[in-house]
């Protein structure tokens, strides 16, 4: 008679050694974390509650920098320069990011259901990907000979008789500055959703379709849903890169445009550190949340 074979238990000895080599493969990656991420995160931190004067940083521990941060931000009858500086900074976060949602789920939607070939999905992504060849700097640069009071824009405008005067908005300004985060970051947003949309089994779509549901009905119950986890990971990616960004608002806004990474900057340039990490630790403290909001709507972990 033939009993059914029982597996074999796993010992505690091969079961720790398993666990230790567990530890062993993870411990380069948590050394580079720990080194390049949480201790400068750290350092920061510290380095925030220091005070300084014109010559040297005097450590210790002092609340001193974030009040002088919301220094003003008590009088209910007028904002305070900090509030003005993260409402405007909040506003090209907001204004970018709907822009890149609009244009990295439409086309990603174009290349993973309506490019048939799969080389043809390679090359027109490929495409995409082109102006990452080139220097950020370089490609805010490319649009003030196109945007400026006597750029190619304006020629144009002018030739058809379309204005009578030079358009002034078009460069220096909250547009150029929104266009140009757009033109840099609207990829961000099309990579995470196209890898969402090309995991969705095509039977669903079928399935959708044959139980009488129309285009739009089948976009926004079964793609939209599905691409979520995309749409949130871009989200991130935008979201942080708008908040800490200053080289574009500073180039593109003719360095008349207030922002808090460009305060930072402003800050660190004159060797104000601790209310330069200061101001560092509450814009941290502000995107983690904005963060954190956004992995409660999808778990982020299945999508990786």
């Amino acid at each position: 008679m033939n009993f059914p074979a029982i597996p074999a238990r796993i010992g505690p000895a091969k079961a720790s050694g398993r666990d230790l080599a567990a530890w062993w493969q993870a411990a380069p990656l948590s050394v580079v974390f720990v080194l390049f991420f949480l201790l400068p995160l750290v350092l920061i931190l510290a380095v925030s509650f220091w005070d300084f004067n014109e010559y040297e940083l005097l450590p210790g521990f002092t609340l001193k920098n974030y009040f002088s941060i919301f220094e003003g931000c008590s009088n209910m009858t007028e904002l305070c320069v900090t509030l003005k500086t993260y409402l405007s900074t909040f506003k090209f976060c907001l204004l970018v990011w709907l822009i890149t949602l609009g244009l990295g789920f439409t086309v990603s939607y174009f290349l993973a259901f309506h490019v048939r070939s799969g080389g043809m999905q390679t090359v027109l992504f490929v495409l995409c990907t082109i102006p990452f060849w080139t220097s950020n700097v370089i490609r805010m640069i490319a649009w003030v000979p196109l945007l400026g009071r006597n750029g190619l824009v304006n020629q144009i405008l002018t030739g058809l008789g379309l204005v009578s005067s030079p358009v002034e908005w078009l460069l220096f300004s909250d547009f150029s500055v929104v266009l140009a985060f757009v033109h840099l970051y609207t990829m961000f947003m099309i990579v995470p959703i196209f890898n969402s949309m090309m995991r969705i089994d095509r039977s669903l779509l079928e399935a959708a379709s044959d139980a009488g549901a129309s285009a739009w009905q089948t976009l926004w119950n079964v793609i939209v849903p599905l691409s979520r986890a995309g749409i949130v990971i871009g989200s991130i990616f935008v979201i942080t890169l708008v908040m800490g960004d200053f080289v574009t608002i500073g180039v593109m806004g003719g360095q008349q445009i207030a922002s808090v990474g460009k305060i930072i900057q402003v800050q660190t340039s004159y060797l104000q550190f601790p209310l330069a990490a200061a101001n560092a630790v509450i814009l941290l403290s502000l995107v983690l949340m904005i963060i954190w909001a956004l992995t409660r709507m999808v778990d982020i972990r299945k999508e990786l």
